[in-house]
């Protein structure tokens, strides 16, 4: 079996942002594997170590520091790794999963295909289906449970209110892994040095006959999160406190 999953190369949550210039970012913050990505690779790889034979190969867009990115998801286990070379700090998801969809018909084509429901930095949430739509396979994402065998998966997806829907499809076909999938392990160290040795083959963007002129989203506007203010405390009895409370959210705050 031959598992590709699509990891993003994403700002850390707890790391400070600095805005650029409006429209982008300093990049000098810590990037991890977008961890919707890292159950996508866990799930791969036991599939894989189960059936004691095949191939996970993570495929990626993004800038060359992107590669350490991969290196994480290589210790977990994936056996080697793709990279689609781009400057642009920001790539739309109809690009992104183009760029995704050519480089693995490239390889071969796939027996499955696991990216996670979406990436913690834009939360688009669009890429499995467009990459389905354009490999013209059939997709299923916020999957928690997955099986696979005799030509077909069955998956448990999470669909509101603590229900879980279970569909069944013919694969290969695009998966998209959320929290519950499994639980990730965390790479010791001879995984680390190994993954430093393992294949990871760059393809410049330019190089795979995209259309890139006319993206179909952009950012217009990129702004800090405020500064929490300091708490304060309302002295007086219940009618006083309630009176500051209402003067302070209207004439302070404006949000009365």
């Amino acid at each position: 079996m031959k598992i590709f999953v699509c990891v993003k190369h994403v700002p850390d949550t707890a790391a400070k942002i600095t805005v650029v210039e409006s429209r982008g970012f300093a990049e000098t913050c810590k990037f991890i594997v977008n961890p919707y990505d890292e159950y996508a690779v866990e799930e791969a790889v036991r599939m894989v170590e189960q059936a004691g034979a095949g191939e996970v190969v993570i495929v990626t867009v993004g800038k060359e520091a992107a590669i350490n990115t991969m290196r994480s998801a290589l210790a977990i286990g994936a056996h080697r790794g793709i990279l689609v070379k781009t400057e642009a700090q920001f790539l739309d998801s109809g690009l992104t999963s183009q760029a995704l969809g050519k480089v693995i018909e490239q390889d071969g084509g796939a027996d499955l295909i696991i990216c996670g429901k979406q990436s913690i930095d834009s939360e688009g949430m669009q890429t499995p289906f467009r990459l389905a739509k354009i490999l013209d396979l059939p997709v299923v994402s916020d999957v928690v449970a997955l099986s696979v065998g005799d030509g077909k998966a069955v998956v448990e997806r999470e669909i509101g209110g603590g229900a879980r829907q279970v569909v069944e499809m013919s694969t290969p076909c695009v998966i998209g892994a959320t929290r519950g999938l499994n639980e990730p392990r965390y790479p010791k160290l001879p995984d680390i040095m190994k993954a430093k040795k393992k294949e990871i083959e760059q393809i410049d963007i330019a190089d795979l006959g995209l259309d890139q002129a006319a993206p179909l989203t952009e950012i217009v506007n990129l702004e800090a999160v405020p500064e929490r203010g300091q708490a304060r405390i309302l002295e007086g009895s219940v009618r006083e406190s309630v009176e500051q409370l209402v003067r302070i959210l209207k004439e302070e705050e404006k949000v009365l």
